[in-house]
C-alpha cells in the first residue's frame, strides 16, 4: 500500500520526467487533483514544480518513517471499486494503465479511536514491461463531501461505467448519486479548466513545456459538464470525441487550436448551464441519510 504523502516530503524520482533524469531530488509542496485521476503530486525541483505521478517517486527511508503508522489492511473494507482513467473515458490505448477508483468504509473501531482513519487508500503495481494498475479509495465521508463539493473526479467515479465492486452499501449510494448533482459543477468544472489552462499557457511561455494530456483531459471535463447539466446524468465515457481529443493528447492539435476549441466549448458549457434544471444546491439530507446508515452498518466490522 502507497502512503498519502504530506507537503515537506523529500522525494527522488524513479523514472525520468521530461529533462528531469532518475534520482533527481526534489519536496513536495501540494498534492493535486487532476482530471483523470491518479496520485499526483506537485514537487518542486530546484526553481521549478512538476506535477508527478506518485508511482514515479520514491520516498527517503526517515521521511517515511516519520509518517503516521497505517492502522493494518483496509482493502477488506473497500465496498465500491470501478474502473476510471483513460478505459472509463474511451480514450485508452495499448499502454494504458488499469485505473480503479472507489471508496471505502473503516470499521466503527477506527474511527471512534484518538486518530481518524486514513482520509485515502492507494496501492500501484507498476506492472513491469507492461501497463500497471493504480487504485485509489477515499474514505466514505471524505468521498461524500467531495461529491458535495461537485468535485469533477469524485462526480465522475459515481458514474462510472465499468464497476467492478459493489457492496449493498455501495448500491445504496450509486442509487442516490443524482443528489450529488448541483449548479456547483459551473464552478468546479468551469473555472477549474479555465485555472489550469492559465497554468498550461505560464508554463508554457516561461519553459516551452507543453502538457498535452492535461489539456486533453480538461477539454474533456467540459463535454462532460456540459452533458450533465443538460441531461442530469454524468458523462464518462467521452467515446463520441475519442478522435479530436487523442489529436489534441498527440499534439496534432496544436496549441492554439486547443485553444480554440477550448474557448467553443467553454461557450456550450455556459449556455447548458443557462438552461440546467438542476438545482442551486446538493442534497445534502440525503447524504447524510446514507452515511449514517453506512456508519451503522460498520458497527458489525
Amino acid at each position: 500500500m502507497t502512503r498519502d504523502l504530506p507537503p515537506g516530503t523529500r522525494v527522488t524520482l524513479h523514472a525520468a520526467q521530461g529533462d528531469l533524469p532518475p534520482g533527481a531530488a526534489g519536496v513536495i509542496v501540494a498534492r493535486v487533483i487532476v482530471p483523470g485521476g491518479g496520485s499526483v503530486y506537485d514537487v518542486q525541483f530546484g526553481d521549478r514544480v512538476r506535477a508527478v505521478n506518485r508511482v514515479h517517486l520514491k520516498v527517503e527511508r526517515a521521511a517515511l518513517e516519520a509518517l503516521p503508522p497505517m492502522r493494518g489492511d483496509l482493502r477488506p473494507f473497500v465496498q465500491y471499486a470501478c474502473v476510471m482513467g483513460s478505459r472509463a473515458f474511451g480514450l485508452d490505448t495499448d499502454a494504458s494503465d488499469t485505473d480503479l477508483r472507489g471508496f471505502y468504509l473503516p470499521p466503527a473501531r477506527l474511527t471512534w479511536g484518538l486518530s481518524d482513519p486514513p482520509e485515502q487508500l492507494e496501492f500501484a503495481s507498476p506492472g513491469g514491461p507492461g501497463p500497471g494498475t493504480e487504485e485509489v479509495y477515499w474514505e466514505a465521508r471524505k468521498f461524500v463531501r467531495l461529491a458535495l463539493k461537485a468535485n469533477p473526479n469524485v462526480l465522475e467515479v459515481l458514474f462510472s461505467p465499468m464497476p467492478v465492486q459493489v457492496t449493498p452499501v455501495a448500491r445504496a449510494l450509486l442509487d442516490i448519486r443524482g443528489a450529488f448533482l448541483s449548479r456547483l459543477m459551473y464552478v468546479t468544472y468551469g473555472e477549474y479548466v479555465r485555472a489550469q489552462f492559465r497554468r498550461l499557457q505560464a508554463d508554457r511561455e516561461r519553459h516551452g513545456e507543453v502538457r498535452p494530456k492535461h489539456a486533453m483531459h480538461l477539454l474533456r471535463l467540459l463535454i462532460s459538464g456540459a452533458h450533465a447539466l443538460r441531461t442530469g446524468e454524468v458523462m464518462v465515457d467521452v467515446g463520441p470525441h475519442r478522435e479530436e481529443l487523442l489529436a489534441v493528447k498527440s499534439g496534432h492539435l496544436n496549441w492554439e487550436a486547443t485553444e480554440a476549441w477550448r474557448e467553443e466549448l467553454h461557450r456550450d458549457f455556459k449556455q447548458a448551464f443557462a438552461e440546467t434544471d438542476l438545482p442551486e444546491r446538493p442534497d445534502h439530507d440525503a447524504a447524510q441519510d446514507w452515511l449514517i446508515a453506512a456508519r451503522r452498518a460498520a458497527l458489525e466490522w
